[in-house]
């Protein structure tokens, strides 16, 4: 019998917590057992093991990104969303680095072209529309931006800027200038 109160929806809650106090990689069934005072057991009526808990809380969290990403970029096109998207981006990952890793974990192909993920590409190729790029630059496009957005979030987190001048924010703004100023003028691919 399932305990009362525990569902899998509160584990999957209760795990990304865990995520970004000990780091998604520490996420287990037994230490968030653990957490709710019970037996691992207990949670195998919600959750098969630790890899289906991990990826019901990245299926959770690239959720919760892409519902905070479609809120901050509605009704802005070109730099003012591409600045609105990205602080999106930055923000989450400082301010929940657990669950930033959780959204980089692979998924099964199936899982994934089911999840939020598809959101976070279509999100990002709408601000692209506002470049006017074309296949196949768009997807190399918006493979730079996830890179970036992740890669600085994830340095800054570490404490990767913290160690010199200038102001990591300053230099978040002018990579986004630069992005900017990268994507009206992208380099046209030069034949072979």
């Amino acid at each position: 019998m399932a305990r009362v109160g525990l569902t899998a929806e509160r584990l999957t809650r209760a795990g990304a917590e865990l995520a970004d106090e000990v780091g998604f990689d520490q996420v287990t069934a037994s230490e968030l057992a653990r957490r709710f005072d019970v037996k691992v057991a207990s949670l195998y009526s919600h959750v098969r093991n630790t890899q289906d808990l991990k990826t019901r809380i990245a299926l959770f969290c690239l959720e919760e990104l892409a519902d905070q990403a479609a809120d901050a970029v509605a009704g802005r096109a070109s730099k003012d969303a591409l600045t609105a998207f990205a602080d999106v981006y930055r923000d989450y990952g400082r301010d929940h680095p657990g669950r930033a890793a959780a959204t980089r974990m692979r998924l099964d192909p199936e899982t994934a072209a089911a999840s939020a993920g598809v959101r976070h590409a279509q999100l990002t190729r709408a601000i692209l529309r506002g470049y006017d790029l074309a296949e196949p630059d768009q997807t190399h496009a918006v493979r730079l931006l996830g890179s970036v957005f992740h890669g600085y979030a994830s340095l800054e987190t570490a404490g990767g800027f913290s160690h010199s001048a200038p102001d990591s924010q300053e230099t978040w703004t002018r990579i986004l200038d630069a992005l900017d100023a990268l994507l009206r003028n992208w380099p046209t691919a030069s034949p072979l």
